[in-house]
């Protein structure tokens, strides 16, 4: 079937090396666009870290998936909402009454964190995006209060502390979390309920009814984008992806930092 829509994650397959979005790949959106195709961003950042990668892409307004599918929004209203539960929350903290390691914790627009610690402050530089600094207990207090969970919880630190909590948390809420680890030092949790296509599905259904999963083209680098690329009629890996995604890609393309995306949009769209 014909490609209609377009998905693509953005951090180690959208961005360049300077962490920005190419003239080339300005100008294939741009061509897309004028044929109706939407190019949906979807990643595991809040929705504050993308809207100005579609201000650079001239995609404003367009839906959003966040949170790795825990956010879908459409015309800037909440269409899916799945986040952590504030008692879950409250595990992870006593797992780090020891300050042994960073917890972000991340609702919509919100990101808390307790400190502006190196952590914060990497995480700041990435994605342009500026923390909210309250300790980790309070904001839990807080989101118990107003019945709000967490759609992402950060915890980064030494691969020693990392592993320890990876197993803890594994023990504790297995059956409940995603617990997804790019990097020895990170860790990011999220609702097992959720994947980037549970969004991807959400949106269709809510958004663009008349299109399936066999009109869309996807774009990816990392296990948690394995699902979405295995599910949509054409799942492109750019060439710096994880070898277990480069295994299941439909194609590959060039590296992020030499215009993967752009030119697979130019070669298949």
């Amino acid at each position: 079937m014909e490609i209609k829509i377009a998905f693509t994650d953005i951090d180690g397959t959208l961005l360049n090396s300077e962490r920005e979005v190419s003239e080339m790949l300005k100008e294939q959106v741009a061509r897309i666009s004028s044929k109706n195709i939407p190019f949906i961003l979807i990643s595991s950042r809040m929705p504050s870290a993308m809207t100005h990668l579609q201000n650079d892409l001239g995609i404003e307004g367009l839906p959003m998936i966040c949170y790795n599918g825990g956010l879908v929004l459409v015309d800037g209203e909440i269409v899916d909402d799945i986040s952590i539960a504030p008692t879950i929350l409250e595990d992870i903290a006593e797992l780090n009454k020891e300050n042994k390691f960073h917890i972000s914790l991340y609702n919509n627009n919100d990101w808390y964190v307790p400190e502006m610690d190196f952590w914060a402050l990497r995480e700041e530089n990435n994605t342009k995006v500026t923390p909210i600094v309250n300790p980790t207990k309070d904001v839990i207090k807080l989101w118990t209060e107003e019945g709000k969970g967490a759609h992402k919880v950060m915890c980064m630190g030494d691969k020693e502390h990392m592993d320890f909590l990876f197993s803890e948390l594994g023990k504790l809420h297995g059956d409940k979390l995603h617990l997804y680890r790019s990097k020895d030092t990170y860790i990011e949790i999220a609702n097992k309920n959720i994947s980037k296509l549970t969004g991807i599905e959400e949106l269709l259904a809510c958004k663009y009814p008349k299109l399936t999963l066999d009109n869309c083209i996807a774009f990816g680098d990392n296990y948690n984008d394995i699902e979405m690329l295995k599910a949509v009629k054409l799942g492109v890996a750019v060439s710096n992806a994880k070898e277990e995604v480069l295994v299941i890609a439909d194609a590959v393309t060039d590296a992020n930092k030499k215009d993967g995306v752009a030119k697979a949009i130019l070669k298949y769209i």
